[in-house]
């Protein structure tokens, strides 16, 4: 009789558990995150926001006044709905005729750039901020995310730090993305992966 095995363990572990340093919550806490500046941007937008937020369905103009009067470059014919949650302004770059539907969240603690033409569908999480877990002090990071121009971000989409979206690309609804996007091509799944190509629309590359 062959006596039954243990499953193997999931995720390796360290042969010796002293090996690991505990997490120093006390200096993540104890770090400066922000400059005095962006404190006080974050406390001005904190009731600036309800400008857009209170605002009708339609006052697409006046979302894109709020916005660049918070630091955001914005270009022309943006669409922002008034649910939409753009943490730092300031941070953010919208390009020509682009749209970022209800409740998307825009987490810019770094800078977050959407170019012409580009969509991001409703209760997308964009996502320019984390942490170096490799550190016990778990140190916040900044990095960028792009997406680029005549890309569409779908329902639900989660977009990770340090990004980028291929110009053209398609990211499938609830999809997590955490690699880069190659232009003209679609993803999905979670992870997300390349599930197909964009070829109705590759005659955007001879834009330009």
């Amino acid at each position: 009789m062959i006596p039954a095995r243990s499953p193997a363990p999931l995720v390796a572990t360290p042969n010796d558990a002293e090996d690991v340093a505990p997490l120093d919550v006390a200096a993540n806490r104890a770090a400066r995150k922000y400059t005095r500046a962006e404190q006080a941007m974050r406390v001005a937008w904190a009731f600036g926001r309800w400008l857009m937020r209170l605002s009708p369905y339609p006052c697409y103009g006046w979302r894109r006044c709020v916005l660049r009067l918070f630091g955001a470059r914005v270009g022309r014919h943006v669409r922002t709905a008034a649910s939409t949650h753009i943490y730092m302004p300031w941070n953010v770059e919208i390009g020509d005729w682009a749209a970022i539907g209800p409740d998307v969240f825009i987490y810019s603690l770094g800078r977050v750039r959407i170019g012409d033409r580009a969509t991001v569908s409703y209760r997308t999480h964009v996502c320019a901020g984390t942490h170096d877990f490799t550190d016990p002090a778990m140190p916040l990071l900044k990095p960028s995310v792009t997406i680029e121009e005549d890309a569409w971000v779908g329902t639900d989409a989660f977009i990770g730090p340090g990004l980028s979206v291929g110009r053209g690309a398609i990211v499938a609804a609830k999809a997590v993305v955490v690699k880069n996007v190659e232009p003209f091509t679609m993803v999905g799944g979670h992870p997300a992966r390349i599930i197909g190509e964009r070829p109705a629309i590759k005659n955007l590359a001879s834009r330009a």
